[in-house]
């Protein structure tokens, strides 16, 4: 039994279970364990073939043991379902699964139809067996499925494939028709393969992203390296990734530098160049050059690990469609066997039909009575959306997030760290003065800034180092309390000032006025290189948009999706963002001023409302929207805060959510649409005589694997974001 721990000790248990391919498999697995005493709730899942069972508080008079049920329990319900339990090891081998031929459904039906072409042979060559050889082809192929029927019933579960199955075939014996309840017997077997074909496809689409993490990995220990289990990594040991070579674990470089190939986390097709201090994730590839990585998190907790983890937790989370076809079919099926006796009995009575037409129509009408293609018809399109979304760098935690994506009409971004780098550059710098140009004013206060670690001197440094500008020393460096930092270069006395401090040390001309109270307009810091009593230069830095962001909301618009951006910062900045990316910004304000933001577009009717940052700060307005989206590159607030996540850290990524979420929605109509509309027209043609019952099955079977595999389509979704946006249109409103 694939569990985490005993009945006795743990509040959930986690079950791995062979054969539940189907909607119906799921009922009747949630029903049976749901009336063992001590299990509060059930949640089957037939695409990750995975049953967690939820137990009861122990009452103060009761002992666990007493209040749980034991492991043999659990394993001798499922086993009378016709199921069996797949144990700890066998869930965690990597083998492919086996060829269909080697399954117990594969087997089915290679004997059914055996038996089949067999009892057509005899019956040709010896006419006087009559029907017999189909009544033995029959019983041999009726065994398993009355086995499932008793099993279920004994669970107080009639209502099910088998037990239709069972009454369709003995009473098409009954009336003399076993050569056709022969032919319904190995149709059955047939749909049941291809049903479980399918659901496993769907099961491998997920299972193959823990493929992604190497096996094995090469520890160092001193200068020598040791092959080891990748799965027996600790934080803080050191690992060497060469050329070519997957990241066995979550880390961060310690020594080295080289491009990374990320598409197996985020689907970003562009590699990323990595270096020392930068995070790496397990199953991203080493392209260029060898690494040395610092183990940050043990296997079980990779990013890998967990996508895996999200995303099978989200697709035992039913999303409210998906709920409401499950209410419908506990009354469809009832009411459908009801029709089917009223068709046995009515006819002879008042039209004078013969009572063995009726009855087999009758017949016909059971087996069209499962509901099992318009049960599976919207969690395998949602498995198959969370799926696609996971191998694309999107997270989406739950049908009901997945179905709420569609809906989004509003979507209000963050501006630090979701529209913007996260991070000043340097935009422009300005010589004041003749005898100096742009690059002596940005190597002296570059020279200023060596040492410091703020933002604003950070982004000078690296401006510098890519103009390739040789960076002085300072010295006698000391910082200007609130005014900037001062210091000697190349023996000048120098001093990098804040505008609002200038004055106090340089007479300030109309000229210098004017462009300082632009360049601060557009929302840049200012600092200005100053020696003695004269401005030489100044320098302007900005976070500026990403690179994609102005795509982003392009792609936002073309979907119908209003976007605005609610930020922090000081209005002036913020307006000066939205101007330039043509978007509605809203500054200053506060987590709980965003939240009040988000609360008034709800009361408006402006919603549902989707609302985009990074998790921590925007914290209120995250839970207060109908969906919280995180941007970060497989952080812990990426993967746990929000409904959703982007880990490949773009803000297209918005709009693939939303458009990989409507073309679920649009495969679940579509499949809602051919089970229901199947199911209308052979009722009415089975009532009316026209079809049989082995055209019955081939409609209930065939239906279901057509809507599976219909869902599988999703696993091939690709985005198209259109083309790249004009010139930004000037921004709606701005405060």
């Amino acid at each position: 039994m694939a569990t985490s721990a005993s009945p006795s000790t743990a509040a959930t248990l986690t079950l791995r279970v062979e054969g539940m391919d189907c909607g119906g498999c799921e009922r009747k697995v949630e029903s049976a364990l749901g009336r063992l005493e001590g299990i509060a709730e059930v949640s089957a899942s037939s695409v990750t073939g995975s049953v967690k069972l939820h137990f009861s508080p122990h009452p103060p008079p009761h002992t666990p043991e007493q209040s749980a049920p034991s492991n043999a329990a659990i394993e001798r319900t499922i086993h009378e379902l016709g199921y069996r339990l797949i144990s700890e090891e066998e869930a965690a081998a990597p083998d492919a699964p086996a060829p269909w031929w080697r399954t117990a459904k594969g087997r089915l039906v290679l004997v059914t139809g055996g038996l089949l072409v067999l009892a057509f042979a005899l019956r040709l060559a010896w006419p006087a067996l009559g029907q017999w050889p189909f009544v033995a082809a029959t019983a041999v192929g009726l065994v398993p499925i009355v086995q499932g029927a008793w099993g279920a019933l004994k669970q107080r579960n009639p209502f099910t494939i088998e037990m239709l199955m069972s009454v369709a075939a003995l009473g098409a014996l009954a009336i003399d028709a076993a050569a056709e309840a022969a032919v319904v017997v190995f149709l059955f077997a047939v749909g049941e393969l291809l049903e479980g074909v399918a659901a496993s496809r769907a099961r491998r689409s997920i299972s193959v992203l823990a493929d992604l993490t190497p096996s094995t990995a090469r520890l160092l220990e001193g200068d020598d390296t040791r092959e080891v289990p990748a799965a027996t990594l600790a934080p803080g040991q050191r690992v060497l990734i060469r050329p070519g070579d997957r990241v066995p674990c979550d880390g961060r470089i310690f020594a080295g530098a080289s491009e990374l190939d990320e598409s197996p986390i985020n689907g970003e097709s562009v590699p990323r160049s990595r270096e020392p201090g930068d995070d790496v994730f397990a199953g991203t590839v080493n392209l260029e050059a060898a690494l040395e990585v610092e183990v940050t998190r043990r296997a079980e907790d990779n990013t890998i690990a967990r996508v895996i983890r999200l995303v099978e937790e989200a697709q035992a989370a039913k999303a409210p469609v998906a709920r409401f076809i499950d209410r419908f079919a506990r009354y469809y099926m009832p009411a459908v066997i009801g029709l089917a006796l009223l068709m046995a009995v009515v006819p002879p009575l008042v039209a004078g039909m013969a009572w063995s037409e009726s009855i087999y129509r009758a017949l016909a009408l059971l087996l069209i009575a499962c509901p099992c293609a318009l049960v599976i018809s919207t969690p395998a399109a949602i498995a198959a959306g969370l799926s696609a979304g996971a191998r694309r760098g999107l997270l989406i935690k739950g049908g009901a997030v997945l179905e709420q994506l569609g809906k989004l009409r509003l979507v209000a971004l963050d501006k630090t760290g979701t529209l913007t780098a996260g991070a000043p550059r340097v935009t422009d710098v300005a010589t004041l003065v003749a005898g100096h140009d742009e690059g002596e004013i940005l190597r002296l206060a570059a020279a200023l800034e060596r040492d410091s670690s703020h933002p604003i001197a950070v982004a000078i440094l690296a401006h510098a180092e890519r103009q390739g500008l040789s960076v002085p020393r300072a010295s006698e460096s000391r910082a200007l309390a609130g005014r900037g930092v001062a210091g000697r270069v190349e023996g000048r006395e120098l001093a990098l000032i804040t505008p609002r401090h200038l004055a106090e040390q340089v007479a300030l001309g109309d000229e210098l006025n004017a462009r300082i109270a632009e360049l601060e307009q557009a929302g840049k810091s200012l600092a200005v290189l100053v020696e003695g009593e004269r401005a030489l230069g100044l320098i302007a830095v900005r976070d500026e948009p990403r690179d994609d962001a102005r795509h982003g909301l392009a792609a936002l618009e073309r979907l119908g999706v209003r976007a605005v951006m609610l930020s922090g910062d000081n209005a002036r900045t913020a307006t000066a963002i939205g101007e330039q990316l043509g978007i509605e910004a809203h500054g200053e304000l506060m987590p709980g001023d965003k939240a009040h933001r988000v609360r008034e577009w709800q009361a408006a009717g402006e919603g549902p409302i989707g609302k985009v940052g990074d998790g921590i700060n925007d914290a209120p307005a995250l839970a207060t929207a109908e969906v919280g989206i995180a941007m970060g590159g497989g952080t812990d607030v990426a993967l746990e805060t929000a409904d959703a996540a982007l880990l490949k850290d773009r803000v297209s990524g918005i709009a693939e959510l939303i458009d990989l979420s409507r073309a679920t929605l649009r495969n679940i109509k579509t499949n809602v649409a051919l089970a229901l509309g199947l199911k209308a027209v052979f009722l009415v043609t089975t009532a009316l005589g026209i079809t049989g019952m082995w055209i019955a099955v081939m409609a209930d079977t065939g239906a279901t694997v057509l809507v599976t595999l219909n869902a599988m389509r999703l696993l091939g979704y690709r985005f198209s974001p259109g083309p790249a946006p004009a010139e930004a249109r000037p921004a709606a409103a701005a405060s």
